[in-house]
């Protein structure tokens, strides 16, 4: 049975990538033949920059590199469920992207950006990021817009009611995601 992560690329001590990845799962229409593993990337502290080789050619040397590698060696592909910061995406996501090559080298990627104005701008340069990977990013990108009333202190419920809207994007984005894992393991002819 084919793993796919979904990973939260947030570890803010105040964020909703969580509950906003959670989400995601949710609402993924059910396959029964996958899958799915939420990755919190707060669950796995990754120093910056801290192996002294390069990853797509030299063996890592620390731990907890070598652990991080093991988690997403298992997915067949990922979910990367992130907000948008400042135009850009967090750097904890990019620190782990960097940390290895070939476990996501020729993997199959969803993006869904989230932020007061979409995150369309994140996603592009996480695709850009994932093809430098050589991932296989989807063509659908959902942007889930964050409502104005979490400015002002409301609960993050009120998010999770304003993404209603982006299911429809989710769905179709999953749907490419999952003809992309499937021409993967089809079996040869």
């Amino acid at each position: 049975m084919p793993k796919i992560q979904v990973i939260c690329g947030s570890v803010r001590p105040m964020r909703i990538c969580l509950d906003t990845a959670r989400w995601v799962v949710k609402v993924l229409p059910r396959e029964a033949d996958i899958e799915l593993e939420l990755v919190d990337l707060a669950d796995w502290p990754l120093p910056m920059d801290d192996e002294p080789g390069i990853p797509a050619r030299d063996p890592y040397v620390h731990e907890h590199t070598r652990a991080w590698s093991r988690k997403v060696a298992e997915a067949a592909a990922y979910i990367f469920v992130t907000p948008q910061y400042n135009w850009g995406y967090p750097a904890a996501l990019k620190n782990a992207l960097d940390h290895l090559y070939r476990e996501w080298a020729t993997k199959p990627a969803m993006i869904v950006s989230y932020g007061f104005h979409g995150g369309g701008k994140c996603a592009a340069q996480l695709r850009e990021v994932l093809e430098g990977l050589h991932m296989r990013p989807v063509a659908t990108m959902p942007a889930l817009t964050l409502p104005s009333e979490l400015k002002h202190g409301a609960p993050a419920d009120v998010a999770f009611e304003a993404f209603t809207s982006a299911i429809p994007s989710v769905e179709q984005a999953f749907a490419e995601l999952i003809l992309m894992l499937g021409a993967d393991h089809s079996p040869a002819l």
